[in-house]
C-alpha cells in the first residue's frame, strides 16, 4: 500500500512538471510574491541565506527546493509555511522559531485540506509544532530533522502532528524536544515507518482514535512515558524498539481500549514497563524481545482474548503483573529466563507449566511502597514458599508449553 502511495504521488507531480519553469529566488526577494506569480507545475529553487519571512502561504501545486538549506524564521511570532494547495514538494529548508498561542497551533509547516504533499529532508528547529496536517490525504512526511528544547508539556507542541487524515506515511524523520513526537488522532490507513523518536515530555508517539495504522522500524527513546495506543483497532506494531522510557509512569507502550491488532518482533529494552494493558482485547503479542525491564508487562483484569506466544523474556524484575485472579487470556510458548522446569521428552518445550506472576508482583499490585523491600531475603523466602504452596498468585495465568531454549528472533 505505501509503495503504491509513493508512486501515486511521484506520478501526479511528474505530470504538471512537463511544461513547468524554473524560479530562483534569494534572500532579497520575497518569497511570498513569488509563489504568487508562479503558474502551477513550476519549480522554486531558493539560494542559501537568511529569510525573515513567515506565514508564507503555498496556493498553487509548487515544487519549492531549498539549496544549502535557506534559513526561514518566524522570529517567535509567527507560523512559517501554510500549506492549502494539493500536490505540494517542499524540500531542503531550515525553518526555525514559530511563535506560541493559546488559539492556533503554531507549526513550522502546516497542511490544510490538501492531497498528495509532500515535505522531505527540511530541517524544523524549535517550532512549536513541526508538520502539522490537518483533514489531509495521501501525504508523505520524510527524511526531516524535526527538533526542539521544549520545557513544559503545555507550552509545547508536537513533531509530526495529524488530525483527521489518512493514508499518510511518516517515514524516516528525527524527533526530539517536543510534547510527543507523533500524534495521531482521527488518522487511519496510514505508516509510521523508520523514524527515531526520542526526548519528548511525553510520548514518542501518541495515537488516539486512528484504526487500521502500521507502525514499523521506529525506535523511541528516553521519553517521558514511553509510546500510548488508545481507543483504537486494527494497529500492527512491527519490528520497533522500544528504549529506555523510565520514570514512575512510563512504559514501552501503553495500550488502552485497543482491539484487534498485532505487536509482532519488537524489542522492550530497559523500561520501566515493557507492555501495559488496560481494557485490551484479541491482541495478538508474538515474537517480541522483554529484557532489563522492571516489569516486561502487567496486564490489568479488564483485559481478555489477547494471545502471547513465542516471545523471549530474560532479565526483567517481573515478567507479568496483573490487578485480579481470573485470567481471560492464553500464554504459550514463551521463553523465561525464570522457568526452572524440565523437559524429559526433549520437544523444546517444559513438560510443566510456568507461572509468570510473582508473590512479590502481586504483593506490589496492592500496596506499591511494598516495592522497598524488593530483592531482599524476605522477598527470596516467600517466592518460594509460593512455588511449593500457591496461595496469592493466580493459578489461570500460566504458560503451559514453556520454551526450554530461547528462540532465535
Amino acid at each position: 500500500m505505501y509503495n503504491r502511495l509513493i508512486l501515486s504521488a511521484f506520478f501526479s507531480v511528474c505530470a504538471i512538471l512537463a511544461h513547468a519553469a524554473t524560479r530562483q529566488v534569494n534572500p532579497s526577494a520575497g518569497l511570498q510574491q513569488v509563489l504568487d506569480k508562479a503558474l502551477p507545475g513550476d519549480t522554486i529553487r531558493i539560494h542559501p541565506g537568511n529569510y525573515r519571512q513567515s506565514n508564507i502561504i503555498v496556493r498553487k501545486q509548487l515544487v519549492i527546493i531549498g539549496e544549502g538549506y535557506p534559513v526561514f524564521d518566524g522570529e517567535n511570532k509567527n507560523e512559517v509555511f501554510i500549506i492549502i494547495a494539493d500536490g505540494v514538494v517542499l524540500q531542503g529548508l531550515q525553518i526555525q522559531h514559530t511563535g506560541r498561542s493559546s488559539l492556533v497551533d503554531m507549526a513550522g509547516i502546516k497542511l490544510q485540506n490538501v492531497k498528495n504533499v509532500r515535505v522531505t529532508h527540511c530541517k524544523l528547529l524549535n517550532t512549536t509544532y513541526g508538520v502539522y496536517l490537518q483533514n489531509s490525504k495521501r501525504c508523505i512526511v520524510s527524511n526531516n530533522l524535526i527538533q526542539a528544547s521544549a520545557k513544559e508539556e503545555l507550552q509545547s507542541g508536537n513533531g509530526v502532528h495529524a488530525w483527521k487524515c489518512e493514508q499518510l506515511l511518516i517515514s524516516s524523520n528525527r524527533m526530539s524536544g517536543h510534547r510527543d513526537g507523533i500524534y495521531f488522532e482521527f488518522v487511519t490507513r496510514s505508516a509510521i515507518i523508520g523514524n527515531t523518536s526520542s526526548g519528548n515530555i511525553r510520548y514518542g508517539l501518541h495515537f488516539m482514535f486512528s484504526h487500521n495504522d502500521t507502525y514499523e522500524y521506529n525506535t523511541f527513546q528516553n521519553n517521558g512515558a514511553g509510546v500510548a495506543v488508545m481507543y483504537t483497532r486494527g494497529v500492527t506494531m512491527y519490528k520497533n524498539t522500544f528504549y529506555h522510557n523510565w520514570g514512575d509512569a512510563s512504559y514501552g507502550i501503553l495500550l488502552k481500549d485497543i482491539s484487534d491488532s498485532k505487536i509482532d518482533h519488537n524489542t522492550f529494552h530497559t523500561n520501566t514497563v515493557g507492555i501495559y494493558m488496560e481494557g485490551s482485547s484479541r491482541i495478538h503479542v508474538t515474537g517480541n524481545t522483554f529484557s532489563n525491564n522492571g516489569w516486561a508487562m502487567r496486564i490489568q483484569a479488564s483485559c481478555d482474548g489477547n494471545l502471547f506466544e513465542k516471545n523471549n523474556f530474560s532479565g526483567n524484575s517481573f515478567d507479568v503483573a496483573t490487578n485480579g485472579t481470573m485470567m481471560l487470556n492464553t500464554f504459550r510458548e514463551n521463553y523465561w529466563d525464570k522457568y526452572d522446569g524440565y523437559d524429559l521428552d526433549r520437544d523444546g518445550t517444559g513438560d510443566v507449566p510456568y507461572y509468570p506472576v510473582s508473590v512479590y508482583s502481586v504483593i506490589t499490585e496492592r500496596i506499591p511502597v511494598a516495592m522497598i523491600l524488593y530483592r531482599s531475603f524476605l522477598t527470596r523466602i516467600m517466592d518460594q514458599v509460593e512455588n511449593i504452596m500457591p496461595s496469592i498468585t493466580p493459578d489461570q495465568l500460566k504458560d503451559i508449553r514453556p520454551r526450554i531454549k530461547k528462540w532465535q528472533l
